[in-house]
Parts: structure tokens; sequence; C-alpha cells
């Protein structure tokens, strides 16, 4: 696939299941997120991943924690519900955007690169036949869950990218006009 037809059919898969990415394929995933733009070479990121059932479960007892100190009467259901939500695919790659100070580079500037480290680690995953999912939810901005992770107050979770092998295809998605959201600046 080439690059322009990976960017315009960009997918994301829901249902994933094992195998995870290999090693060599993680080394292409990894080398694909520190590649993105990064004023001033700041690389204002960190990732943490999980694979397989163990840290699957530590990440699904951190958003569980993470509920029941948010809600102390939350519903039992919601608790094992959450404990269950990074099970979804063999691997789950937690993405922060860590602040680093700088007078050329704004706070917003640098958890965009970080967003950018998400989408270039799903489309490289997708250029190997792999699926992905970007998620984030209420977990990426819960105060507990940054806790869990020494986040400062500066720090930002991204995204959670999920990641595996589809399930099943993911039907294409229509393209919308591009008028709608494009237009020229036209001098008066």
């Amino acid at each position: 696939m080439s690059a322009h037809e990976l960017l315009t059919n960009r997918k994301s898969c829901a249902r994933l299941t094992t195998p995870a990415p290999s090693k060599a394929q993680m080394n292409i995933i990894q080398t694909a997120a520190l590649r993105v733009p990064d004023h001033a070479a700041l690389k204002p990121w960190q990732f943490v991943i999980f694979e397989g059932d163990e840290a699957l479960s530590a990440l699904g007892k951190i958003y569980a924690d993470a509920a029941l100190k948010t809600d102390p009467e939350v519903e039992p259901a919601q608790i094992e519900r959450a404990k269950q939500l990074p099970h979804r695919a063999p691997m789950v790659i937690l993405c922060i955007a860590k602040y680093a100070e700088h007078p050329k580079v704004p706070h917003f500037e640098q958890i965009i690169s970080a967003g950018c480290t998400v989408m270039a680690m799903q489309q490289a995953a997708f250029s190997m036949g792999l699926g992905a999912m970007w998620r984030t939810g209420s977990y990426a901005e819960n105060r507990h869950v940054h806790d869990a992770f020494n986040l400062t107050e500066q720090d930002q979770i991204v995204g959670f990218l999920y990641l595996g092998t589809p399930v099943h295809s993911v039907p294409d998605r229509t393209v919308p006009d591009f008028e709608d959201y494009f237009s020229y600046w036209k001098n008066c």
C-alpha cells in the first residue's frame, strides 16, 4: 500500500484479537512515533506498553480504581467494565504528552506533537496489515489515572492506542465533500 493510499483509507478497527504486533513490527511502530514533527526536538512524549493478560489487567485495575475514587458509589457493573476495557486488544500503548517548558514551543504544540505520535503508530500498524483503534474517553482525563502514571498538571494523556489483528474487515467510509471543510483565501 502506498503512503497516499494508507492516508486516504485510514480506518479504526474496534475489534482486535491476537496476535499483537511482533517485535519487528513494534520496531517500525515505535520508529514512526519518534519521527513526528517535534519543534525544538523536545521529544515531549512518553509511552507505556501493556501487552498480555497480566499487563492489560493491571491497566484495567487502574481504570477500576480511578472509577471508584471518582465516584465511590459507582455501580459494580461499571467497575467490572472498567477492568475489561483494556482487554479489547492484545496490546495497548498509553500515549502521554510530557510538557517540557520552552520559550518558543507552547504547551498546545507539544500536545499536538504527542497526538501525531498516535496517528503515526496507527498508520504504521495499518501499513503492516495490523489493526488499531485510537481511544481517549474519560480515563484519559481522569486525575486518578494521571496520578497512577505520576503525571504533572501540565502532562496529558492523548490516547490509548489499541493494537492487534483485525477480527473482520472494516467497511470504507464515505469521504465528506471537500468544500464543507476547505476554502481558498480570497483577497477582497
